[in-house]
């Protein structure tokens, strides 16, 4: 009945916890302790039960009775209270280290550029955020404990059956061996196991997020039945690994508990001969199965904290495969504040840009001056580079070569929050989160604010007279990614969620993208008051959009080509009209598809 130790790849993932941990150190140790102190008081009655049967029944001293039987009611009466001790103990750390690593983990995500996102699986983070946390959490909480509590009982146990007799002690050291090789190769193979399990988790969680999320879209185009089969087939993969998690603890189990059994019959057959030429005695004998019995459910439950240990060690690594991602747009070391007040001097000098792994650039050499108050529409055709420009302004990305300035200063030399405070941005994917009308309004407002400029920005974003409309107004909830509202609908809360801090920069990713004609009109009418105080940079679709422009830029190639009003481009540039003839082209086609 030796102890296997865990792989060292396990116990190396799960010192990672190591940071978590130490700060609730000592109230973990104390419901060690008391888990210990409970199973070594269970230990010692066997001990009791020897005095028992070696004194008053062997002996007729019956006057020690009621103290022996007093001691063992003493001893379980402990163990229950310590067992009730240590639960009490652990509960209130093991939850505080999974809140902490969860609020860690997010804020992390929070941190990482639009790249990451863009490439890992949604469903993959949100697997790691719930369910390995939890992992991770009953193992603190109970398996960890119990991992090192069991292994000192036996270890224990095992001193008392030398104690006992050196014999049966050796008894226990000839098992040690199989036991000790099979339990370690059952829990490698276990840990590859566990992990598979849990990466085909979280892609069953993105299979789930994106059909909830395109429910409309997949209806209408009635692929129902064949992501349904791409789920069954996941899951199907899943069953089988989680099978596979199955018979190996199956396996593990009936190695456990068959050599203890083989050791505890072999124990039997030598304490009868050993009580029979009198070189042991009754109460030994007893005190020695008592012992045994007692050991056997430390080791055989050693198989199953063994494999919770191995998935929790998965569920570690997973959480660190995230948290290990340096961010790659952070606050810089030695930040310049903005000029105050802010003018809003919006300047790309040979801006530069190309995705990480990439060897093509996006954008190549930009350079491009927006004066304060200006309104400059960015133009161009798909691909060009306008939305990867418009990040570059807010450090969504960051330039691979040149800088971006505002106000004279270079972006990455300002706080995040200072230069997000001083540029907003409305995108042409207007996303919003399940929550009120007013919270998603007022997102990018740290302290919110009153209603009255709510209202405000509404009215400029011509959405008031909706949001009115709604069954509880500014405290109606719009469900999750405001899929209850319209495309226009939720393009104009993006745009008032823009405007409502009155920030000296705006950034607008097509911002009348979803917009009907009649809207259309009413959000342009609005628009032209509030880019009257502000800077602008507007990526337009729309030839509609162009004219609420004071200039306008065109993008080709990577490069600015033309930059002038709108009509002196008409005038002296043939790309420039090719492609508002094709803007319009295809505004018409949507208006005629509508």
């Amino acid at each position: 009945m030796s102890v296997p130790p865990p792989d060292r790849a396990t116990l190396g993932s799960l010192l990672r916890l190591t940071p978590y941990v130490r700060p609730h150190r000592w109230v973990l140790l104390a419901g060690g302790s008391a888990a210990l102190g409970g199973t070594l008081a269970g230990l010692t009655i066997p001990l009791v039960t020897r005095a028992i049967v070696d004194g008053p029944i062997a002996r007729g001293e019956l006057a020690a009775l009621p103290w022996l039987v007093l001691g063992v009611v003493a001893l379980g009466t402990c163990e229950a209270l310590l067992t009730f001790l240590r639960r009490r103990l652990v509960a209130r750390p093991s939850t505080a280290i999974e809140a902490t690593m969860r609020a860690d983990l997010f804020a992390h995500l929070q941190r990482l550029p639009v790249a990451f996102h863009d490439a890992w699986a949604s469903g993959q983070l949100l697997s790691r955020a719930t369910t390995d946390l939890t992992t991770i959490r009953w193992f603190v909480a109970f398996s960890g404990i119990f991992l090192v509590v069991n292994v000192l009982t036996v270890a224990v146990g095992i001193g008392v059956l030398l104690w006992l007799s050196v014999w049966l002690g050796l008894v226990i050291a000839v098992t040690a061996v199989p036991l000790l090789v099979l339990t370690l190769t059952l829990e490698r193979r276990f840990s590859v196991a566990a992990r598979r399990a849990q990466d085909q988790a979280g892609d069953l969680a993105t299979v789930v997020e994106e059909s909830a999320l395109g429910i409309r879209v997949l209806k209408s185009l009635g692929r129902g039945r064949r992501l349904t089969a791409r789920f069954v087939a996941d899951a199907r993969g899943l069953r089988g690994t989680e099978l596979a998690k199955v018979r190996l603890i199956a396996a593990l189990w009936a190695v456990l508990v068959l050599l203890p059994e083989g050791a505890i019959a072999v124990v039997l057959g030598l304490g009868a001969y050993g009580v029979a030429d009198g070189s042991l005695t009754i109460g030994t004998l007893v005190a020695a199965v008592t012992v045994m019995t007692y050991l056997y459910w430390p080791v055989a439950s050693l198989g199953w904290l063994l494999a919770q240990a191995s998935e929790a060690a998965a569920a570690t690594r997973r959480y660190w495969e995230v948290r290990d991602v340096p961010p790659a747009i952070v606050d810089p070391d030695d930040p310049v504040p903005l000029p105050r007040p802010v003018r809003g001097a919006l300047e790309l000098r040979d801006v530069r840009f190309r995705h990480p792994g990439s060897d093509r650039e996006v954008l190549r050499g930009v350079d491009l001056a927006v004066r304060p108050g200006e309104t400059m529409a960015l133009v161009g055709a798909t691909g060009s580079g306008k939305t990867t420009l418009t990040a570059l302004v807010t450090r969504l990305e960051d330039v691979t070569g040149g800088a971006v300035l505002l106000d004279g200063v270079d972006v990455r030399r300002l706080r995040l929050a200072e230069l997000r405070t001083a540029v907003a941005t409305a995108f042409e994917d207007s996303v919003l989160i399940s929550a009120s009308v007013r919270e998603n309004v007022t997102l990018g407002l740290p302290g919110g604010t009153d209603d009255s400029r709510v209202w405000e920005a509404l009215r400029v974003a011509s959405a008031d007279g909706f949001v009115a409309a709604l069954p509880w107004g500014l405290d109606t909830r719009i469900g999750e990614q405001g899929m209850s509202l319209s495309g226009g609908q939720r393009q104009r809360l993006a745009l008032a969620r823009a405007v409502v801090a009155h920030p000296p920069v705006l950034v607008l990713d097509d911002p009348l993208s979803a917009l009907d004609v009649h809207t259309e009109a009413e959000v342009e009418a609005a628009l032209r008051r509030v880019l009257g105080g502000v800077t602008a940079l507007v990526v337009a679709h729309r030839p509609s959009t162009v004219q609420l422009a004071d200039r306008v830029a065109l993008l080709d190639g990577g490069r600015i080509t033309a930059v002038g009003t709108h009509s002196e481009l008409l005038a002296r540039h043939p790309e420039y009209r090719r492609l508002l003839t094709s803007l319009e082209s295809d505004d018409q086609r949507e208006e005629v598809g509508a």
